[in-house]
């Protein structure tokens, strides 16, 4: 049968009790670094729109400008300046796309052959230099000038998020080889982000931006050097497990030969990524198009924090808070709701024994997991494209709120798609011709890939969307989220072709 080899009953049981502090630090480790990200995101705003606003009063009203060299934030709201602030952020953004996608790869392999814990650590340091350059092109205003802020997202070719959510996932998708738990990690880890990314994130920015617009970034760059949890993640030189989905699924050799010097690691690493998703059957390629289309769909989420205080007048700190709000209810959905829900059907189910112990699974018990979890993935981007409507057409607070809510409503559908990467269904047949190893950390290393590359294209796609909006005014400030529906939906067409 395709598919891994599972070890026995027992085996899988203490997997699955012995992960569960590696589990924790885990979740420890991601929300240490979303905070301290998040902390970075709302302030970025106001530290280019603080710019562009001053130097547009110098020109048409110096008189505006306060003692202090400061405007008033209302009066930074106009046209022009949200232009050019949608123009620059979309520029960074996709300034640290860039750099990331292009070293994933290479990375990756580094994790491979010097354990996750040696990456996850360099991945801390474009990000604390990133919030280090933040501040000070911020600060000394007069001697650093603004364009020169987007040279910072550029230290991503040091790790990025991509490299960050390859690694993560992997350890993630290798805790357990029980369906349901692995499902509800996926969720943790989720809900985890959303707490520190959407919640505790922009309420700590905005409460820390009415003492001061530095004192956020000044905290995440504490936050990102401080992180001891990393010590409890794998180390080893082996950095995650390799499946071979053949016959031979004992052998447990090199991907590449541990002494190939980097250059030639790299090469034979996107070679073998070509035939991974050559070989693979359709589904595979199915749900790598899934994963492309909501990665250009979500690219809208950055402009969130933009997008409320132009359309509602707010300013960021305000801003910070509802987006707190929101995830309230993201964190209560992912960490509680959702687990359960799974929990009762798994032990509803006439075949719930049989799901759960990996010796006894049969094509079949495959079969009605993975229509489970392509059902539950369907049901997320329906509510995530009336989400993105209701957004687009929200052009009041109060219609903004039960519409972000109900955006909110397909954030768990990572728990599903990433848990259809385990499905034998996916898995090249093992009578067909030998392929070779594939390690958890390479697989998830090609899906942020596919991810990245939806954020490379879908970040100066939506920056360029928003900038017309703006220019329009109206209706015409939702097109971010118009398209963002259409992507979602296009998203949901492919999901319907995944055969379980």
């Amino acid at each position: 049968m395709p598919g891994t080899s599972f070890s026995s009953r027992s085996s899988s049981s203490a997997i699955t009790a012995n992960s569960s502090p590696s589990i924790r630090s885990l979740l420890m480790l991601v929300a240490l670094v979303n905070l301290a990200w998040s902390l970075y995101q709302l302030p970025l705003n106001r530290v280019i729109e603080r710019r562009l606003c001053r130097d547009f009063y110098l020109d048409v009203d110096p008189s505006i400008i306060g003692q202090d060299g400061n405007v008033p934030e209302e009066l930074c709201k106009l046209d022009g300046i949200q232009q050019d602030l949608g123009s620059m952020m979309g520029l960074m953004e996709t300034g640290w796309v860039a750099g990331d996608f292009v070293m994933t790869i290479p990375l990756v392999l580094l994790a491979d052959r010097y354990g996750h814990a040696f990456v996850l650590r360099l991945n801390l340091v474009p990000r604390i230099l990133v919030l280090c350059w933040t501040l000070a092109v911020g600060y000394f205003d007069h001697a650093l000038p603004l364009p020169a802020l987007a040279l910072g997202p550029l230290l991503s070719v040091l790790g990025g998020d991509c490299v960050f959510n390859s690694i993560v996932y992997s350890l993630v998708s290798t805790a357990t080889h029980d369906r349901v738990q692995r499902a509800t990690f996926f969720g943790q880890v989720n809900a985890v982000s959303s707490i520190f990314v959407a919640q505790l994130g922009p309420a700590l920015a905005s409460a820390t931006m009415g003492i001061s617009l530095w004192l956020p970034l000044c905290t995440g760059v504490v936050l990102l050097a401080a992180v001891p949890v990393i010590s409890g993640l794998p180390a080893s030189n082996t950095g995650s497990p390799r499946i071979r989905y053949q016959h031979d699924q004992e052998s447990t050799a090199p991907l590449l030969p541990q002494d190939t010097n980097i250059k030639e690691s790299v090469s034979g690493h996107i070679s073998s990524v070509f035939k991974v998703i050559t070989s693979y059957p359709p589904n595979f390629t199915l749900l790598l198009a899934s994963f492309f289309l909501t990665s250009l769909a979500s690219s809208d989420t950055k402009l969130m924090a933009q997008y409320i205080s132009k359309r509602c007048g707010w300013k960021f700190t305000s801003v910070g808070y509802l987006l707190s709000g929101k995830a309230v209810f993201n964190f209560f959905l992912l960490y509680l709701i959702i687990p359960a829900i799974l929990r009762r059907r798994r032990s509803s189910s006439p075949q719930s024994r049989r799901l759960s112990d990996p010796d006894v699974s049969t094509i079949q018990d495959h079969k009605v997991a993975d229509g489970h979890n392509i059902s539950y993935a369907q049901t997320c981007l329906v509510f995530s494209v009336l989400g993105a409507v209701a957004i687009a057409m929200a052009a009041t607070v109060w219609l903004l709120v039960p519409s972000l809510l109900l955006y909110a409503m397909g954030i768990a559908l990572p728990m599903f798609t990433y848990s259809l990467l385990k499905s034998p269904s996916l898995m090249p047949d093992s009578s067909g011709p030998e392929t070779s190893l594939v390690s958890e950390a390479q697989i998830f290393s090609i899906v942020m890939l596919v991810k990245t590359m939806g954020l490379l294209v879908g970040a100066p796609t939506m920056a360029a969307l928003w900038v017309q909006g703006v220019k329009v005014g109206g209706w015409a400030l939702g097109l971010p989220y118009f398209l963002s529906a259409a992507y979602y939906a296009l998203a949901m067409l492919v999901v319907t072709r995944i055969k379980p």
